[in-house]
């Protein structure tokens, strides 16, 4: 058998097509909302953070530390299979947009906060000395430093964070890893798993670029 027909096979193409683009629009949609959840879930919490109130502080911290720490593959089974126990039953996409965008949300707070906490102190100061209230101070002058300093680390992060929609294979979420592993196994052929590479990298790679030239502009 050829390369071609192994990896790029015409009739296995064109009979899983619709289901890879269907699982496509899946995997973007899902990725859409763990980013923009867990980016704005992250700044709330930094800003929280800033308050210096211990009851907030000492969960946000906790909340960090083990999202960050805690393999999200094992979150996710944990929530999918253990919490029908109490009954409590989400479905596959609620489960992956709850655990990976929790985790994105760990990664930007500690992102957010490095970008706040590197703000000269002269300028928190500043700001009030003009008659600024603590929060427009920290709205008008920290958080768009803040922001801007965060904006390459905060894309690579949510970009390592949507691919692994792919684990919402292990829960019947179908997704383009799941689909194209279904359509190999029932096709025989390696097609579908070629498909799926090429979907991820139509997805992520031009995010990939716009990462890079981010980076290049705020470094």
């Amino acid at each position: 058998m050829s390369f071609l027909d192994t990896f790029f096979d015409g009739a296995v193409m064109a009979k899983y097509l619709p289901d890879l683009l269907a699982a496509l629009v899946t995997t973007l949609w899902l990725s859409a909302a763990i980013v923009i959840a867990g980016l704005a879930l992250g700044l709330v919490l930094a800003c929280l953070r800033t308050l210096g109130r211990w009851y907030l502080t000492l969960p946000i911290v906790a909340f960090a530390d083990i999202s960050r720490a805690l393999p999200p593959l094992v979150v996710i089974l944990v929530f999918y299979f253990g919490l029908p126990g109490l009954g409590i039953r989400l479905s596959g996409p609620m489960v992956l947009f709850i655990v990976l965008g929790g985790v994105l949300a760990a990664f930007a707070e500690e992102i957010f906060w490095a970008g706040l906490t590197s703000v000269p102190k002269g300028q928190w100061e500043a700001g009030r000395a003009t008659g600024l209230s603590f929060m427009q101070t920290l709205f008008d002058i920290a958080l768009p430093q803040a922001i801007r300093l965060g904006i390459p680390s905060l894309v690579n992060r949510a970009l390592a964070i949507t691919k692994m929609t792919a684990l919402g294979s292990v829960i019947g979420v179908k997704e383009i890893l799941s689909v194209s592993s279904s359509a190999q196994s029932f096709s025989g052929s390696a097609t579908p798993l070629t498909m799926a590479a090429l979907a991820y990298l139509a997805i992520f790679l031009p995010v990939v670029i716009f990462a890079r030239l981010l980076e290049k502009r705020y470094t």
